[in-house]
């Protein structure tokens, strides 16, 4: 089964990335079968950028990133996103991918369950 995540609120400010990439994380590891695909979105593509630094004792959304791929999620972003917030030529946390609006398509067709944040 797939479930496509598309976030796009910022990655601190509110908790809805932090809550989406933890539901996220949750069915990787209990329901191993499942594919995990995250769309970042608007705001939301500032979440795959690296060296983020945050206070001991408080999330971080790059490792969270990190973890989600790591255990073979998918992660891209809105390109035209990226350009509108000056991101274009910025690194990406690896594994991210810059992405289009035309794959976004074909993933919400292709996933079983979408779920926004």
């Amino acid at each position: 089964m797939k479930t496509l995540f598309i976030i796009n609120d910022a990655p601190y400010g509110t908790e809805k990335m932090y809550n989406a990439l933890r539901l996220a994380m949750a069915l990787q590891k209990e329901e191993g079968t499942i594919e995990v695909l995250i769309f970042l979105m608007a705001d939301g593509v500032s979440g795959a950028l690296p060296a983020q630094i945050t206070p001991q004792g408080y999330y971080n959304i790059e490792r969270m990133i990190s973890a989600v791929i790591n255990k073979g999620g998918k992660v891209k972003l809105c390109g035209t996103c990226m350009d509108a917030r000056g991101l274009k030529d910025l690194a990406l946390i690896e594994g991210a991918e810059r992405s289009t609006m035309v794959e976004l398509a074909k993933w919400t067709v292709e996933a079983d369950k979408v779920l926004t944040f």
